[in-house]
């Protein structure tokens, strides 16, 4: 087998493998949770379930992606796993493509918007028969959206960066535009907490965020926490399994998984910080905190309504932006790592195979709200069924998949093995973590899956 290329530092190991987690499911899934969940009460509930939870199965695929040293259906080939579990890393790639088809037409609006930030266009007038800032901002969403021209030309941009960046390789592309933009995005994160923190009715934002309510838990509760950690970590889709396949043979797993975990974390109760007070002060609540409103449509307008009105729309679209292209990186290395690993493709060969056909498969997802918009499946939108299928029934299906493999038929002593780094560390937490991943995470897994269908 051909050497792999391994990170080539710590730092920017856990910053490749931090900017695959963050992503826009920090910045706009969690506060919308948050705000439909009871607040405080769903974010103590969210962090126990990353803690218990989110980081043994991250260890689990840590283990097996450092093990195999390979792309996410060549490492059970390398463990010597049966042909049968391949298909586990193989419904990851096809998840974390599928995926990628529909995130690289959102990071295109990032992008839109970011452009319209810096030139000021976005705080135009769009119609004078839209009344208010709020319906102002959704008429120029929609208008975005559902136009033929702009959501493609800025999807061909994101996908051009991705290109360019993976071919660059792990160390000289991944690795270093991430190490480059993970401290830029947690340096604009600070700066919008001290802004958000100096509003007038900031108090009020923090009380509804940080003061639990135990009496709002509910098993819904528990379960769309769950949801939530295993989204926001970028669980079963590969993304972790081929990352761990570049850490060194001195990576201690059960510390990066911590600190990957706690740093996702991090970020997401940030965005809390940040977004709480300013719709708070601003008097925005309900249906402008969810998806794709808060970003927007319920941001611009808190930002229309504060001083240096521009350079925070800017700011903040610039941060989104970032987080919307290490989650696509990452996302397109698991297809990318499959063709070099499984066909023995030059990587430059195998970035065009895995990103030119998103030229027309994300083309498709956006223009679904516009000349597509009349092609659905099961009621929904292209881009909308592929985001229904991919996230809310693939990833389960195969983050059980994997859970029943490590916890059950891997070969005896794997999991130690890589927890101790062949014996050089010592732990006392293999035992836990063994006793999760088979037990509790399988169980409560298929619980928030089979939630989904009842």
């Amino acid at each position: 087998m051909a050497k792999k290329t391994l990170f080539s530092s710590k730092i920017g190991l856990i910053a490749a493998t931090v900017g695959s987690a963050i992503g826009l499911g920090n910045v706009w899934r969690f506060p919308a949770e948050v705000q439909a969940n009871g607040g405080a009460a769903f974010l103590i509930i969210y962090a126990l379930c990353v803690l218990i939870l989110g980081i043994p199965v991250m260890i689990s695929e840590f283990a097996i992606g450092r093990a195999g040293r390979s792309d996410a259906v060549g490492v059970f080939c390398n463990i010597g796993a049966r042909k049968g579990w391949r298909t586990v890393g193989a419904w990851g790639i096809l998840a974390s493509y599928l995926i990628l088809c529909f995130y690289m037409v959102v990071a295109g609006w990032t992008f839109e918007y970011l452009w319209q930030s810096a030139t000021g266009e976005l705080y135009q007038p769009v119609s004078e028969a839209a009344a208010g800032l709020s319906s102002q901002f959704s008429a120029k969403m929609d208008s975005m959206t559902a136009h033929s021209l702009n959501p493609l030309i800025n999807t061909y941009v994101m996908i051009a960066l991705n290109i360019a960046i993976l071919m660059a390789g792990v160390q000289k592309g991944i690795e270093r535009i991430s190490s480059i933009m993970m401290p830029v995005l947690f340096l604009i994160l600070i700066v919008f907490i001290g802004v958000s923190l100096s509003l007038p009715k900031a108090s009020e934002g923090l009380a509804f965020f940080l003061n639990p309510d135990f009496s709002k838990i509910t098993p819904a509760v528990v379960v769309n926490a769950l949801g939530q950690a295993f989204f926001s970590l970028s669980l079963g889709m590969g993304i972790l399994i081929t990352y761990s396949s570049y850490f060194p043979k001195e990576t201690r797993l059960m510390r990066t998984a911590v600190t990957v975990s706690v740093l996702d974390m991090v970020v997401a109760v940030m965005m809390g910080l940040i977004i709480f007070p300013a719709v708070t002060t601003f008097g925005l609540t309900g249906e402008s905190l969810q998806g794709a409103t808060l970003v927007f449509v319920t941001l611009p307008e808190v930002f229309s309504q504060m001083p240096a009105t521009q350079l925070w729309s800017v700011l903040f679209f610039l941060l989104l932006t970032l987080a919307a292209l290490t989650s696509t990186i990452s996302i397109a290395e698991v297809s990318v790592a499959f063709i070099c690993d499984r066909f023995n493709t030059p990587r430059w060969k195998s970035c065009l195979i895995v990103l030119l056909p998103l030229f027309v498969l994300s083309a498709v997802c956006a223009l679904s709200f516009g000349p597509l918009e009349h092609i659905t499946i099961a009621g929904l939108n292209i881009f909308e069924f592929l985001d229904t299928v991919a996230t809310n029934i693939m990833l389960p299906v195969c983050s059980i998949g994997l859970c029943v493999y490590i916890g059950w038929y891997a070969p005896k002593g794997l999991l130690h093995d890589q927890l101790t780094n062949g014996g050089t560390l010592r732990t006392s937490l293999y035992r836990p973590t063994l006793f999760i991943i088979r037990y509790v995470a399988p169980l409560l897994i298929a619980v928030v899956l089979a939630s989904y269908f009842l």
